[in-house]
């Protein structure tokens, strides 16, 4: 059993869509025991850290995120739940506080005359790793963010919008996408395959 963490976002329905393609039947839940026995667990997000953060909070989810040894894949927004702390709704200068289930800090992306938020398709570029199995460098996906993270240890595949930046992370059971693998097509589709087939 897949779960999606009920984080009440936006694309809740669309991550269900995408993996009902697949042959899947996801769940979507807060409950705790539900997400905690599930083969697999998928984090979506969409919308600001401090809202996602409050979302979590009243839902009684901070107390879960930690306890997840099952694989688990952040969705944009969800990725960057993933990290320590993110820049947006940052008050005089401090960060707001996250789950901290992976070292890194999200910030504000430094993309000199083009816009934001990083909105539509673009390269991606995967080192050698289970979620991205079929995948080639120069394949595109679709992104929508104003923040990100930099490229470090964690980084499984790259981007470049006016800045080099993590278009996924991970470290163990614990992976993360910036763009929207239920809005990415066949490319898309495939990543998702491949972590609903990543061993649990």
């Amino acid at each position: 059993m897949t779960v999606i963490i009920d984080t009440g976002c936006a694309n809740l329905a669309s991550v269900r869509f995408a993996l009902e393609r697949l042959d899947a039947n996801p769940v979507i839940s807060a409950d705790a025991n539900t997400i905690l026995s599930a083969e697999r667990v998928i984090l979506p997000g969409v919308g600001s850290a401090q809202a996602a953060m409050a979302q979590l909070q009243q839902r009684g989810l901070l107390e879960v995120l930690p306890k997840i040894d099952q694989p688990m894949l952040g969705i944009c927004l969800g990725m960057q739940l993933l990290g320590e702390a993110s820049e947006e709704g940052a008050v005089e200068g401090t960060p707001t506080a996250l789950p901290g289930l992976l070292p890194f800090t999200t910030e504000r992306l430094q993309v000199g005359d083009q816009p934001l938020p990083h909105m539509g398709w673009n390269a991606i570029t995967p080192i050698d790793h289970p979620l991205f199995a079929g995948i080639n460098p120069g394949d595109y996906v679709y992104f929508v963010h104003s923040y990100g993270v930099a490229e470090g240890e964690l980084t499984l595949a790259s981007c470049d919008y006016g800045q080099r930046f993590s278009a996924s992370v991970g470290r163990g059971n614990i992976m993360g996408v910036q763009f929207h693998p239920e809005r990415s097509g066949a490319v898309g589709a495939r990543i998702l395959k491949n972590f609903l087939e990543y061993p649990a």
